[in-house]
């Protein structure tokens, strides 16, 4: 992946992954590219994040990425893991200078216009609008994109299945962050892949 642009406009979703304890992380990563959404989004929200990363990344078609990296050490791990991208729930000056150093699609998290004037100074332009639904929902995100025309979101927190499409018609959206499709405890592959067809449909 050369830009987080292209990430972005790989697939209308991108799971965001909890890695729970008893799921098989090349299982669920060919569930998913099979199903047509290979841009994942794995968080380091548990023990095992880094090795489901690794091992995630070995499978055909599958584009790996770190989300819930909150500072430079938890980004240094999750490009050695071999994320191929770096989510962010917010931006920080030190976060984002580091990130655009290491040349590694970057997409950080915005929830107000202070957020995406500090992003644009860096240099960037696409962003990860979240908490999606508790920061204002889709009415918020319209009324962020008036005065940045050229900024793209990924609003990700809350989206379901059954709002996808409102999301996804605006134009200021590339694709959505989506954590229904494997939800908690979740262990039946059919199923996940069940959802992730449905997903994958999604026009843009």
């Amino acid at each position: 992946m050369s830009d987080i642009e292209t990430v972005m406009r790989t697939a209308p979703v991108i799971p965001v992954l909890v890695m729970e304890e008893g799921i098989d992380p090349v299982a669920l990563a060919e569930t998913l590219v099979e199903a047509g959404l290979p841009v994942l989004e794995i968080t380091l929200r548990t023990p095992n994040a880094l090795d489901c990363i690794r091992a995630m990344s070995k499978v055909d078609g599958a584009i790996v990425g770190a989300g819930t990296v909150l500072n430079e050490k938890m980004l240094g791990e999750a490009i050695d893991a071999g994320s191929q991208f770096i989510v962010s729930p917010g931006l920080t000056e030190g976060l984002g200078k580091a990130a655009i150093a290491s040349g590694v699609p970057f997409l950080p998290g915005i929830a107000n216009a202070g957020d995406i004037m500090r992003g644009l100074d860096l240099g960037l332009d696409r962003f990860k609008f979240f908490p999606a639904e508790a920061a204002g929902g889709l009415n918020a995100l319209k009324a962020l994109a008036g005065p940045f025309g050229d900024v793209r979101f990924c609003p990700t927190g809350g989206i379901r299945e059954d709002t996808v499409s409102q999301w996804l018609a605006h134009p200021a959206v590339l694709c959505v962050g989506g954590s229904w499709l494997v939800p908690a405890g979740e262990r039946d592959m059919a199923k996940v892949g069940e959802r992730a067809r449905k997903a994958a449909q999604f026009e843009r």
